[in-house]
């Protein structure tokens, strides 16, 4: 596939891979609604990145790094003094982050002056290059340090600095992932317009997206790293109520599945609303008992984001569908296509027994759709071959 080296959100010329029932085929991306049925349900990620790349010194030896946050353990805006990172030495993004140097060596007591901020290392977690650190000052001076020095994380396939807003999804609230949510760079109003206009409802839960590579194998294996997420009491009721009329229930990306799907193991097959810490892979083993497809960019075999797509298709599948996005030169990475994979029937099948319990607290939310009922026939979209 081919790198996406231009921060365009919805290009013109975007592509989309449906999979579904056994077939492959091809349709440009503002398509996407006619694929979808009245009662589905689409669920998106609506958290807006942080500027989480500081660069600084580290104090004992006056050397340079670079700091890329990479997560705590709550959504809430005045838990944000400790957080854990990956700690680079010399370099920016212009050099790909296997190649980039280790830091000086790092050692829990050591002062990080970042800018505005300063942060202490805390404890290494298990590798000399992630590290549990934590701010000093208040919540509103860190905040105030991140806006005006950090910058957004990113990587060599993009060779011009990105501004934070190219890494803001049209539906962007809380400030709390560290990478974009980027298979909602598909969502702009008019496509959520014309998805109430099918009878598709529209619902947002938060989950603080993390990072999708280290630079280092062995840390790369860790991915995704534990990541809290907040469902709002209306998204929960909206998947009770569309499983109850058999409707689909539709993630815009990984973090949206792994969400929903560890709320569901942790309440024996309930979405229940509330905060909670995704700390569960997804992949050829997992049984999926929420989503029934998923809307995501392309990914490369071996990271952690493909690994979860094995939950929805067979290796056999995948194998086709990587041929095909190469056979039509798709792009990859942040900036790049989208695929549509439906689950297959011998992927766990269809499940319909999941419950919700009420809350009160209901930030972020659902749409009213124009209609209701029970999903239509293949025969009722209006799907038009990509070129």
């Amino acid at each position: 596939m081919i790198a996406a080296s231009v921060p365009v959100q919805r290009p013109d010329d975007a592509k989309l891979l449906v999979s579904e029932g056994g077939g492959i085929w091809h349709l440009s991306r503002s398509e996407f609604p006619a694929l979808l049925q009245p009662g589905d349900l689409v669920i998106a990620n609506d958290a807006a990145t942080l500027p989480a790349d500081l660069f600084g010194w580290h104090a004992p030896t006056g050397e340079p790094i670079e700091v890329r946050l990479a997560g705590r353990d709550s959504l809430a805006p005045d838990a944000i003094r400790r957080f854990s990172a990956i700690v680079f030495g010399r370099g920016d993004f212009r050099t790909r982050t296997e190649d980039r140097p280790s830091p000086p060596e790092l050692a829990p007591g050591d002062e990080l002056i970042l800018g505005p901020l300063r942060a202490t290392v805390m404890r290494l977690m298990n590798h000399p290059r992630f590290i549990s650190l934590e701010f000093q000052g208040s919540a509103a001076q860190i905040w105030e340090g991140l806006a005006s020095w950090g910058r957004p994380i990113q990587y060599s396939h993009i060779p011009t600095p990105l501004a934070l807003w190219d890494t803001w999804t049209p539906i962007a609230g809380l400030p709390v992932a560290y990478e974009p949510p980027s298979a909602g760079f598909v969502l702009d109003w008019n496509g959520l317009k014309r998805l109430i206009a099918r009878g598709v409802r529209f619902c947002t839960i938060t989950h603080a997206a993390g990072i999708s590579s280290t630079g280092d194998p062995q840390l790369d294996a860790l991915l995704p790293f534990d990541e809290p997420y907040r469902i709002p009491p209306s998204t929960a009721r909206a998947i009770e109520e569309t499983k109850a009329r058999h409707g689909r229930i539709i993630a815009i990306g990984t973090t949206v599945v792994r969400a929903l799907e560890h709320s569901a193991a942790m309440f024996g097959g309930a979405v229940r609303p509330g905060e909670r810490v995704a700390t569960q892979r997804i992949g050829a083993g997992s049984r999926l008992r929420i989503v029934d497809a998923i809307l995501s960019g392309t990914h490369e075999p071996g990271t952690s984001h493909y690994e979860l797509l094995k939950a929805f298709a067979d290796a056999g599948t995948l194998s086709r569908i990587d041929q095909e996005l190469e056979a039509h030169g798709y792009r990859t990475h942040e900036f790049g296509d989208s695929v549509f994979i439906v689950k297959s029937a011998d992927q766990n099948g269809w499940q319909s027994d999941s419950a919700v319990a009420a809350g009160r607290d209901d930030r972020g939310g659902c749409t009213a759709s124009s209609a209701s009922g029970v999903r239509g026939s293949r025969q009722q979209r209006a799907i038009r071959p990509f070129r």
